[in-house]
């Protein structure tokens, strides 16, 4: 069993920039981060996986977010620049120890094990 302890959430301005940070207690194939805004579904925002950090971002994220990972910390980090409304949501942190096999979506929530509590993040002047 793996935790996973989130950090960094809060507010901030629309393009201003946040980072968020998560922890994970044990080794992870994958980690990645989703998000679920007021009245929608969980998303998928970000990942990162395997030794060589293959890195998938969605559409609406890229070029404004950065995944990032800290093999030897165990820890994954979100760096959200440009921020936009659209952003606030609850950001949870996801992880898995099982090698994704052929297949396998990194933006499915399905494909990951271990999940944070979530952190609030909330874009707004």
């Amino acid at each position: 069993q793996v935790r996973l302890v989130e950090s960094g959430g809060g507010l901030v301005q629309p393009g201003g920039s946040l980072r968020l940070s998560c922890a994970a207690s044990g080794w992870t194939y994958a980690m990645g981060w989703f998000r679920q805004a007021p009245g929608k579904e969980r998303e998928f925002v970000a990942s990162i996986r395997g030794n060589s950090d293959v890195i998938e971002y969605a559409d609406s994220v890229k070029g404004r977010f950065s995944i990032s990972r800290d093999s030897a910390e165990n820890a994954v980090s979100l760096q959200m620049n440009s921020a936009e409304r659209e952003d606030t949501a609850v950001y949870y942190c996801a992880a898995t120890d099982t090698v994704f096999i052929v297949g396998t979506r990194a933006s499915s929530a399905r494909s990951y094990r271990y999940w944070g509590q979530g952190t609030r993040v909330t874009v707004s002047s």
